[in-house]
């Protein structure tokens, strides 16, 4: 079974983190919600409170993929984080999968993670992608980064990630079974 963190920060955007965490799991991964802070109880930015699974300070060696959702002050707290920096440094030299959505791609260029690979984030932080090739795609795959637009755009990221977790057929079993059509 995928193993996989989402992060989450106080500012997060609901939406992108809960639609990931939601559809994952209905397909049968292993997602396990991070909290930055010292605290488990996280504050969205749009009031809604999220208790996370686990803090930051617990071991996070063993997942397949790490998820960034956006959310302004989420993304800049994400971006503070020094030791969630070295973290996604060392999956990325590991080959395993980092995702991002909104405005949290501009964490992966910040921190040289999008070098020569195409991506896509929230408009006005894509001089945030480092060295990446920006597109317009709602989602896109470039090896084992995975980027996708912003809230409207967290069901099509959230099937991604399962078609790239679990194959096309679970993906597609997702979908129809929410009626995303």
């Amino acid at each position: 079974m995928a193993k996989v963190y989402v992060f989450l920060a106080d500012g997060f955007e609901e939406i992108e983190a809960l639609t990931v965490v939601d559809l994952l799991r209905r397909a049968g991964v292993d997602v396990t919600t991070v909290s930055i802070t010292e605290n488990n109880l996280v504050h969205g930015a749009h009031g809604i409170d999220v208790m996370a699974d686990i803090l930051f300070k617990d071991d996070l060696s063993e997942a397949d993929m790490l998820v960034l959702p956006g959310g302004g002050l989420g993304t800049r707290n994400l971006l503070d984080h020094e030791g969630l920096k070295d973290l996604l440094i060392d999956y990325e030299k590991k080959g395993r999968y980092l995702a991002a959505i909104c405005a949290a791609p501009s964490i992966l260029g910040t921190h040289g993670l999008l070098k020569g690979k195409r991506a896509i984030c929230y408009p006005g932080f894509e001089d945030k992608l480092t060295g990446a090739v920006v597109t317009n795609d709602k989602v896109v795959v470039d090896g084992k980064i995975i980027t996708s637009k912003g809230a409207g755009t967290s069901i099509e990221f959230s099937l991604e990630l399962i078609k790239i977790l679990c194959g096309e057929e679970a993906s597609n079993q997702i979908l129809n079974g929410i009626q995303y059509q």
